[in-house]
Formats: structure tokens, sequence, C-alpha cells
């Protein structure tokens, strides 16, 4: 058997009026046949109580015959079986996980901390209960080791200044990498009988030791592009006058006024203050 085999079992409300009638009909009939034969009736009724079973919803019962996997009842509800069967309830609910955080090196080496909230439930009980040891600690484990697996593969960001223009990085590429994670730790857990319903990063930064760098890094990158946006649009706006300047025939400049005009443009329009502006009076030259 390495499969798993739902079975069914009498009525425990029925098997409860059996168990009445023997073991309070023998006690009876004891009393007033004065009859030790009945005496019987009443162990076997004693005995047969203990094979009452009991099943929440979203719970299941492992029976095992010395030791030998009798089946599985998953069906909520109030049963009976054999007084001798083992039994083992395994949770079908779904549970949640958030692991612990770890130090790991991504793609490129950068240490982050990095973290998961796993969604997950058991499937197949015979694979939960007999194919793995604590499946609860299985999980655990195996998405410990699926995140550092994950967390090597990708970068945690995109730095194209050093050649590593990746598409995909832990910090901006949310549901790529969780599709991704989630693959990995199904693959780990199917052992177990276990599905995977959701499984995502919950915590990502960089490790202690490296933050406050990578923190200057991450601001100079954003000046510089904020600065090459700011040149670009300068230009245009440069090149926008200069032309509206040449077709209405407003002023007549010549290769030197244009280059002056082009280097107060830039100034006033690349600058991170405010221009103040100074009024000419006398000649362009002067």
């Amino acid at each position: 058997m390495s499969n798993e085999k739902i079975t069914n079992l009498p009525n425990g409300y029925l098997m409860l009026l059996v168990v009445f009638i023997l073991f309070g009909g023998g006690i009876y009939m004891i009393i007033t046949t004065e009859n030790p034969v009945y005496l019987i009736s009443v162990i076997v009724g004693f005995f047969t109580a203990f094979g009452f079973i009991l099943v929440n919803p979203n719970t299941s019962k492992v029976l095992l015959l010395f030791g030998k996997y009798v089946g599985t009842v998953k069906r909520n509800g109030f049963y009976w079986a054999n007084p001798l069967y083992r039994k083992r309830s395994i949770s079908l609910r779904a549970r949640n996980f958030d692991s612990e955080r770890v130090k790991v090196n991504d793609k490129i080496g950068n240490p982050i901390m990095i973290s998961t909230i796993l969604v997950w439930k058991v499937t197949d009980t015979y694979k939960a209960a007999f194919d793995v040891d604590k499946y609860e600690n299985f999980v655990r484990v195996q998405t410990d080791a699926a995140v550092r697996k994950l967390a090597s593969m990708y970068p945690y960001d995109n730095f194209a200044d050093e050649g590593h223009d990746e598409d995909i990085t832990l910090r901006s590429s949310v549901n790529e990498v969780s599709e991704a994670l989630e693959k990995e730790v199904q693959e780990r857990l199917s052992m177990a009988g276990i599905e995977v319903l959701e499984a995502r990063i919950g915590y990502l930064a960089y490790a202690q030791e490296i933050a406050n760098a990578m923190l200057k890094r991450q601001q100079a990158t954003a000046i510089i592009s904020a600065r090459h946006k700011i040149v670009q649009g300068a230009v245009g706006m440069v090149e926008m006058a200069l032309d509206e300047l040449s077709k209405k025939d407003i002023v007549d400049l010549d290769e030197e006024r244009k280059a002056a005009m082009v280097s107060n443009l830039m100034v006033i329009l690349c600058s991170d203050k405010d221009a103040t502006p100074v009024v000419n009076t006398g000649t362009l030259n002067h």
C-alpha cells in the first residue's frame, strides 16, 4: 500500500445503541437472573465502546491495524471502527507558515535577509503520515531550503551600471518570483502529500553590513536617472526655443550669441535652485 485509501465506517449512533444494549442489557440480566454468563455481554459492550470515532470538518483519521494501513476517514461525522485500530488525526485545513529570516547571497553575491509566507494543506494523508517523518517539520525545513535556492537564482535589484541587467529581480518582480518560489516548494513537498496554495516573499532586505552602502547607491542611481531626464528635457526646450526664434525672426543671433543663450538656458533648466534673473539695459555685448 503506497497510496491513500478512503474507507467508510459504520454509523456511530447505531453502534452506540448496540453498545448500550450489550452493556446495559447484560447488567440487567445478571441482576435479574443471577446468571454470570451475561457477563460476556457486558465485557463485549465495554470493549466495543472503545471503537467510536469523531471526525471534525476538515480533519481526517488514519487507521492502522497492528502496523498495517487500513484506510483514511475524511468525511466528518460520528463513526465506529474496530477498537483494535490505532487512530491518528491529520488536519486537512489550510495552514500558514511564516519562515524565519535567513541570510543568503543573491545571484551577484550580495548578502540579503529573506523570509517567505507559505499557505499549505495536506491532500494525501498516507504520504503525510508514512512517507516523511513529522510532516510539519518537513514543511519548515524544505521551505527554508527552497527560499535559499530561490535567492541565489535572482539578484536583489537591477544594476545596469555593472552589467547586471536582469529582467527578473527579487525586489521588483514580485509575481514572477512568487510563481518560481511556489513551484520550487511544491516540488519539494509533493512527496509528503502536501499541496502549496500560495508562496510569496514575506521579508526582503539587504543584510545589515551592506544596507547603508546599498541605500546610498540606490539614492545615487535615482538622482542620476532624474538628472538624465532633466538634461534630455532641457536640450529639447533649448532646441525648441532656438527654432521658434529663428522661424518668427524675433532676433538674429550669430553662433557666439546662440552659444551664450544655450549656456544660460541649460544652467537655468538643469539647476536644482531657482534662477536669479539679471536685466541687461544695455546692448547684447555689454
